[in-house]
């Protein structure tokens, strides 16, 4: 190898050229440009080998998102205690962030809605059925938000659907959701919740469907029953 390039310079340059000078310099620069090519070429066969690792990555990443989540729903479960902060996005308004509970919202006496959210509701017949019949096999994340005139309406009447359905409040998660849908975790973004409330159907801590807001024909829990069905025939 040394011979070659010592072959290259002795034509580029002739003897009559001082050695030490020229001639040795451009003998360093070939090597240099060797070692550099076979830099980029290492480079390039691990960006390869990297992209064709790319498809098991992301079914792993899938699995390890499933995982969280139903890490997540049940150490809330378990701890059953309110893990939020308040926030004064507005004047005149609470934002409860982070894992919330009934208790919470009924103990805060600025949530008027959570009585009047009440008032004139009917449970839906076929949600009734759905979640007295997979109250043991289903569990519920719900997002919303504390000030949200969406969530002060639809929560109300959940948690009524839930006592109706006689369906535990123990299997039912509620995250509070800030004004830009951002929660502790980025809980919001792994599981791209951008509407508030969210009630998404967990099955073997993966999802199995979710209403969002008032559903796609505005009967919120009647598309929820369906959901929950839907789940059991796949």
């Amino acid at each position: 190898m040394v011979n070659r390039q010592q072959s290259i310079v002795n034509s580029l340059f002739p003897k009559a050229v001082n050695d030490l000078d020229i001639r040795t310099t451009y003998c360093g620069m070939l090597t240099m440009n060797r070692r550099l090519f076979a830099t980029l070429r290492a480079l390039l066969s691990s960006i390869e080998s990297s992209l064709l690792l790319l498809p098991l990555i992301f079914r792993n990443m899938k699995k390890a998102l499933f995982l969280f989540v139903l890490l997540f729903i049940t150490i809330a479960g378990v701890v059953a205690q309110n893990q939020y902060d308040i926030l004064t996005e507005r004047p005149n308004e609470k934002t409860f962030k982070g894992i919330l509970s009934r208790e919470a919202l009924n103990a805060e006496t600025s949530f008027k809605w959570m009585e009047t959210g009440r008032q004139g509701y009917t449970p839906n017949a076929e949600a009734l059925s759905s979640l007295g019949k997979y109250k043991d096999s289903i569990q519920l994340l719900v997002f919303m938000g504390t000030w949200c005139e969406d969530s002060h309406i639809i929560i109300p009447k959940l948690f009524m659907l839930l006592d109706v359905a006689g369906f535990p409040m123990t299997r039912v998660t509620l995250i509070g959701t800030d004004r830009d849908k951002k929660t502790l975790s980025h809980l919001c973004e792994a599981l791209n919740v951008n509407n508030v409330p969210s009630i998404l159907v967990m099955k073997e801590g993966k999802e199995a469907g979710r209403v969002i807001e008032y559903g796609k024909t505005g009967l919120w829990d009647k598309e929820l029953g369906e959901t929950i069905d839907d789940a059991f025939k796949r």
